[in-house]
This record gives structure tokens, C-alpha cells and sequence, in this order.
């Protein structure tokens, strides 16, 4: 897959480009409604003979647009989003750098200079798909933009079993609630957030339970303090885990800043400091609590990790 990132007003030409047929949208997370706008733009290229595309912007838009804080928490950054792309096979990944300056183009002027202008034959996207000034254009004015020179699809909502929409907005709440092992359903996949092992406080090697301090990218969102049955990937290796998000109110009196991220990993005895590491997170099993000793809490850790090795057990696949 060839990325190719774009500031406006960018200088490429029409020519600079083979015919492609191009999804639309934000796609945080890739979930499983992104994946049928991307995957039908992809048959419709290998139909057509053509080039498969998507095109996405960064930052998110209500950041440029004074619609929320200076800075969003991701299901996917940009990198993660990029690598789930390029596993779905498509050929060009544009990454259209969000100004305010490119917000204020018109409907027509967006599809003539990113559209038509890339030599885009086919658009696929969403139903609830908008773009140009305030969001102006949409499925609906597309034909009319189109000036006859491309094609296009809209994909209708994705939903559940309850008829509820597959949105990022939702996946956000469920793993905000701890609810990760909702994602697969909604995700096709487990959700994975990145880190760098740091030095921690040690204390867990010497009540037997060595843990990997990862600290976490602060682009993701973390899920909620507790017990958490993950996988962990280091230097390409997959192992099982359990990981602690939280406080330790059992050592601490004073609530720190932010929650740590601990993972004892299972049959596993390397230094790994500074290395990069993924996690998966699987399953809640417990919130975080404060223990009245050590004794209980070296228990308690042994319940947890056995409800995670007989977790892992039942789910193998």
C-alpha cells in the first residue's frame, strides 16, 4: 500500500494517479461498517481493473473545528488505522491533512480538486457521509457534484442485532464502560493499544507476580481502571496476560495523575525496558480494589490470573 499524504492546497495532477476507485470517510477504529465502505471500494476496483483507495483525514475534524478539545482519544491513531488499511489489501491510503482552510472549500471545489482531481473513478461511502463547507455536500448532492465524471455508492448503515448503527461513537461508550470484550462485534477485531515498557515500582516481582509497566500512547483510549485478561505483543511475539489498569490503592494513598498499565505476562521471564509493546485487551474481570494486605492481594492476583489462563483456555480461536 502506498500512503500518500496531502496539505491543501496540493500540487499533484490527475495524471499523477491511475484510475481509482476511493471509500470516504474518518474510519476511527475500522470497524466493521468502515469495512464494508472499504471492501466494496476495493471489488468495485478489482471489477473495474482499477485501483483500490481510501482516503481519510488527520486530525480529526471537531479538533480544527473548535468542536471539542485540542486533542481526541483514537480507537485507532493514525499509524494503527494505516496498518489495519493496508492488511484489508487496499493500494493508496491518502491522508488528507485536516485545516481550516480546508474545511472552508466548497462541496464542488473538494470533489474537483480531491476527487476528480486524483483521478478518482468510483467514490464509495456512507450513507451519513458529508463533505465541503460545514458538511454541505452529501450522498444526496454528490451526483450533482460529480459533473458526470466519476461514479459513486452508498453503503447503508451497518447494524447490530438490535438494530442499533455500527459507529465509532458507540465503540467509544463500550470500551470507556470496560466493555472490551464487546469489540470483536463491532471491530472484527480485539482492540489493541500501543506503549513503551517503562521502569515501574518493582513491586511485583517480589510478591510473584513480575509485571511489563507499558506506558501507553496517550492517543488511545485507555480503557477503564481494573483486571483485564490481554494479550501482549513483544518484538513480534504474542503472549497471554493479565494487566491491571489503575491506582494500586493497596500501595498508594494519593491518586496519581494517570492510571498505570501493568501486565504480568504469562511463562515469561525477559527484560524488555523500552521496548515497544501492543496490548489486546479480551475481558474485564474485576474492577480495581483496595486489599487490606499483601497476603490478600497476592490471592486475589492468583484468582485473577487462573480466570485468565482458563479464559484463554475457552478461546483459543
Amino acid at each position: 500500500m502506498e500512503l500518500i499524504k496531502l496539505n491543501h492546497p496540493h500540487d499533484y495532477e490527475k495524471l499523477d494517479f491511475p484510475s481509482m476507485a476511493m471509500a470516504l470517510g474518518y474510519f476511527d477504529g475500522v470497524h466493521l461498517g468502515h469495512q464494508q465502505v472499504i471492501m466494496e471500494a476495493k471489488r468495485i476496483a478489482d471489477d473495474k481493473g482499477i485501483k483500490s483507495a481510501v482516503m481519510t483525514f488527520d486530525p480529526h475534524p471537531s479538533v480544527v473545528l473548535g468542536k471539542s478539545v485540542q486533542h481526541i482519544e483514537n480507537i485507532t491513531p493514525l499509524d494503527e488505522k494505516a496498518n489495519v488499511i493496508r492488511n484489508m489489501g487496499v493500494d493508496y491510503l491518502f491522508v488528507v491533512h485536516f485545516t481550516t482552510e480546508f474545511s472552508s472549500l466548497l462541496p464542488q471545489q473538494f470533489i474537483d480538486q480531491y476527487i476528480i482531481g486524483l483521478n478518482v473513478q468510483h467514490v464509495v461511502a456512507g450513507f451519513d457521509y458529508t463533505y465541503g463547507k460545514m458538511g454541505k455536500g452529501t450522498m444526496e448532492t454528490l451526483q450533482f457534484h460529480s459533473r458526470n465524471k466519476f461514479e459513486f455508492t452508498v453503503i447503508s448503515k451497518l447494524a447490530r442485532a438490535n438494530d442499533e448503527k455500527i459507529s465509532s461513537t458507540q465503540i467509544r461508550s463500550l470500551l470507556r464502560d470496560g466493555k472490551v470484550d464487546s469489540m470483536p462485534e463491532l471491530l472484527g477485531r480485539y482492540y489493541k493499544t500501543q506503549g513503551t515498557v517503562v521502569n515501574g515500582e518493582k513491586r511485583g516481582r517480589t510478591i510473584g507476580f513480575p509485571t511489563a509497566n507499558v506506558q501507553m500512547d496517550n492517543q488511545y483510549i485507555l480503557p477503564p481502571t481494573g483486571v483485564y485478561a490481554v494479550r501482549i505483543q513483544i518484538d513480534g511475539q504474542w503472549y497471554e496476560g493479565v494487566s491491571n489498569v489503575g491506582y494500586k490503592p493497596t500501595f498508594h494513598r494519593e491518586k496519581k495523575e494517570k492510571p498505570s498499565v501493568e501486565v504480568h505476562i504469562f511463562n515469561f521471564n525477559e527484560e524488555i525496558y523500552g521496548k515497544t509493546a501492543h496490548v489486546e485487551w479480551h475481558l474485564r474481570l474485576r474492577s480495581e480494589r483496595k486489599f487490606d494486605g499483601i497476603e490478600q492481594l497476592v490471592s486475589q492476583i492468583d484468582k485473577d490470573k487462573q480466570e485468565a489462563i482458563l479464559y484463554f483456555e475457552k478461546n483459543k480461536s
